[in-house]
């Protein structure tokens, strides 16, 4: 039987290929991140409901925010409530399938959320919801709290 006199090469591993994988992930992930909190940066309080069912993801969604004082912002953007009306007319001409959230402040007067709903009504949106917060207490043990939609901060529902 003979012997080895050679050494063996010891394998190697090429990290390549795995390091550019996890580049373009770290890329994708921060992408991803900065635009799903740019509707937490508004201060808003979204009113506690004690049940509310989980949100589905409309095809294509505006989100209106209305603060504590009454000022408006539609997707991010400060609008008064009589540009609103034309604005949503206007995107429901676009989109016959638009979908609305109006995230309220649940310390602010309702006649300042009421006066966008009414709105949004006048402007023909069909699909309209409101943003709130489930209270943990009220929430069903065996039901898993899905992902928040874009445009509704995390802990937040959908009510329809």
């Amino acid at each position: 039987m003979p012997l080895k006199t050679q050494l063996d090469e010891q394998p190697s591993l090429n990290l390549t290929s795995m390091i550019d994988i996890v580049f373009n992930l770290m890329i994708f992930f921060m992408v991803g991140t900065r635009f799903s909190s740019l509707e937490e940066r508004i201060d808003v309080r979204v009113p506690q409901v004690s049940n509310a069912a989980p949100s589905r993801v409309p095809p294509t969604k505006l989100t209106i925010t209305v603060q504590r004082d009454g000022a408006i912002m539609l997707d991010g953007r400060p609008l008064g409530l009589e540009q609103l009306g034309p604005r949503l007319r206007a995107e429901r001409l676009r989109n016959p399938a638009i979908a609305v959230v109006v995230r309220g402040d649940g310390d602010g007067a309702l006649k300042h959320a009421a006066g966008v709903l009414s709105a949004c009504r006048v402007a023909g949106i069909a699909d309209l919801g409101i943003a709130v917060r489930v209270e943990p207490s009220a929430r069903p043990e065996n039901v898993r709290s899905a992902a928040a939609p874009p445009g509704v901060a995390s802990g937040e529902s959908v009510s329809r």
